[in-house]
């Protein structure tokens, strides 16, 4: 059946009892797609069914639909057309794992960062309001993206908007029991009712004329309704509240979304579901099966058969765990990304001194600032890109006041699959025009446990940004041990001498020092491990001029304002003239896909360093 599904036209042509076979076909194939190329598993197997009802009864593309975070679209992009590419997922030249608006007429908004949808859709919403287009326009949010401020700052503004707007909480955190279950989608369908819509208007016109009797029509609706929901907050908004209903049940949702897009003003429906619903052992472990690599589905996620290396949020977690123990003032804070940050085993280990704040990155650093302010040492443990959620928190709340916070810049580079949306390639950038905020880039594993010893002991805030994976492989030392604060080293001296043609020193900034070797060998050069983007290492910087006649600056971040841009600012305030090759990430956005291959494409592998410098100065 799902072989005919080229776009929700077709899927508009099957009967209501041809949808729930289509929903197992569809679930079988998203489970054995997303094994060949891995990807987000758990939340997509939540929203199948919930797919298939929205793309039913809604004529999209001309009604829009705005999924939050993005993360739960693979069901969308298969009856959207993309069935057939779904194998070149998150890969180099394939398509996205979150939705583009540049990739299908069906994604009407690009996500992939959450808590954006409501503000989107309700945007929509009034652009066809005021072009007198009629569509409906719906947001759907859930998994965790409630938590985030702008979710509830749009849902502000839509209660009084005066257009129509659909937001479905997709709730994967509760379950119905049967009973209730039952009891909901009977109340869910009678409330999206146009016969108790009327009735509830004709009602409040009625009774306007009777205030004391209004009032208590008012109460006891809103008692009634909150008997057996669980929210009138969203009625507070001045939404009407239906559900919750159970999300996998199509007789359920189907007529409630057709009741609904009858439906005026704005309508909040709350649907319950289950991650990994329909594979047991994501049921059983959607952590584990949220974003898996590839795996076999008959047997699911197995170890690995060898350790591997330890990646750089694992060294994070471990130095967390190691200097909690050595300073009763270390507190840990996460913004709902617990095990990607490495954080498993600090929680564990000291309960009362960690916080997850939710998808709130906004909070969390202003929450750590105030954790400062009391002679507290936090750390906020925040991938690179969402960092940029909480830049007016980071120089209003944290920058300017000259707190002592600690942020741990998870992936920060370029992410590989996930893309555009989460590459960390700006926080150099960003970070460095900020006053009394320093950034540390470790080249490995043992640099970045130091550093992050050497940030702790500062007295300002600090930024040490690695990337996802594992690094060289360096063996970690003891939390004592510190690196000075903004010096580099010089890891390679050339043995040419100034006199000769091409004397030149690359300037390696973070774990591009690896490659940065590698050519600095092939081409006889010096190669100087810089690590600090700010304050600079200017004696090491001066030095390297003084007995060099060109220098090369190569960073895993954005040439504009960068790293290489800071050398050339130094030297232009030292009033030194010297030719700069900067090599770093161009003023556009990057792809996604396999990480190695999207540096090479960059340049910025051995073989692309040693390139670009023969190409510059004819080596």
């Amino acid at each position: 059946m799902l072989d005919q599904i080229q776009s929700p036209a077709d899927l508009r042509q099957l009967s209501k009892e041809q949808l729930k076979p289509l929903a197992d076909e569809l679930r079988e194939y998203l489970i054995h797609s997303v094994s060949q190329t891995g990807g987000h598993l758990s939340s997509n197997l939540g929203t199948v069914e919930l797919s298939i009802a929205l793309h039913y009864v809604f004529n999209t593309p001309e009604d829009r639909l705005v999924w939050d975070v993005g993360h739960q679209t693979y069901p969308h992009k298969i009856l959207t057309g993309r069935r057939d590419t779904m194998h070149t997922l998150r890969q180099l030249g394939g398509i996205s794992g979150f939705p583009m608006r540049s990739e299908s007429i069906y994604d009407a908004f690009g996500t992939a960062h959450s808590s954006t949808s409501i503000s989107a859709a309700l945007g929509m919403a009034v652009a066809a309001k005021e072009k007198g287009e009629h569509r409906n326009c719906v947001a759907i949010i859930g998994d965790g993206a409630m938590t985030a401020g702008m979710a509830f700052e749009a849902l502000n503004n839509a209660g009084v908007a005066d257009c129509n707007i659909l937001v479905i909480l997709n709730d994967n955190d509760m379950s119905i029991s049967p009973p209730v279950g039952a009891l909901n989608r009977y109340l869910a369908q009678l409330m999206s009712g146009r016969f108790y819509a009327s009735a509830k208007e004709a009602g409040k016109q009625i009774l306007k004329g009777a205030p004391p009797l209004f009032e208590l029509a008012k109460r006891f609706e809103e008692q009634a309704k909150g008997f057996v929901v669980p929210a009138t907050l969203f009625e507070k908004f001045g939404f009407n509240y239906i559900g919750p209903i159970d999300g996998h049940d199509l007789d359920s949702l189907i007529p409630t979304l057709e009741n609904i897009k009858g439906l005026k003003g704005p309508q909040f429906l709350h649907v319950v579901t289950k991650k990994g619903q329909g594979y047991k052992l994501a049921e059983s472990d959607p952590v584990m099966y949220h974003g898996p690599g590839k795996f076999d589905p008959v047997v699911g996620i197995k170890p690995p058969t060898s350790a591997p290396k330890k990646t750089f949020s694992q060294v994070f977690g471990t130095w967390l765990c190691d200097m909690a123990a050595q300073d009763q003032r270390l507190v840990g804070i996460t913004p709902a990304m617990r095990e990607g940050s490495g954080m498993v085993e600090f929680e564990q280990k000291f309960p009362k001194r960690y916080f997850d704040v939710g998808i709130a990155e906004q909070h969390a650093l202003t929450f750590a600032a105030g954790l400062a302010c009391e002679g507290m040492k936090p750390v906020v443990a925040i991938y690179s890109t969402f960092l940029q959620r909480a830049y007016d928190q980071l120089i209003h709340d944290a920058a300017l006041q000259k707190l002592p916070l600690v942020l741990a810049l998870d992936r920060a580079g370029i992410v590989g699959a996930d893309g555009a949306t989460h590459a960390g390639i700006y926080d150099i950038a960003f970070l460095r025009c900020v006053a009394n905020v320093s950034v540390a880039c470790p080249a490995d594993e043992a640099e970045c446990y130091a550093l992050l010893s050497t940030a702790f002991a500062q007295d300002h805030c600090v930024a040490v940004r690695y990337p996802r994976g594992a690094g060289a492989g360096t063996q970690t030392g003891n939390v004592q041990d510190t690196l000075p604060y903004a010096r580099g080293e010089v890891r390679r001296k050339s043995q040419r001498s100034k006199g000769e043609s091409a004397s030149i020193a690359i300037l390696a900034f973070g774990t591009l020092l690896y490659p940065a070797l590698e050519a600095g060998e092939k081409l006889d050069v010096t190669v100087a491990n810089m690590r600090w983007a700010k304050p600079l290492d200017t004696d090491l910087l001066f030095e390297l001029t003084k007995e060099h006649t060109a220098l090369v600056t190569v960073e895993e971040g954005v040439l504009m304002g960068g790293a290489g841009s800071a050398v050339l600012e130094a030297l232009q305030d030292a009033g030194i003239t010297i030719p700069v090759l900067r090599l770093g990430i161009p003023d556009e956005f990057t792809v996604h896909g396999d990480p190695v291959k999207i540096l090479s494409q960059l340049g910025l592998d051995a073989q692309g360093i040693e390139a670009s410098i023969r190409s510059r100065f004819l080596v």
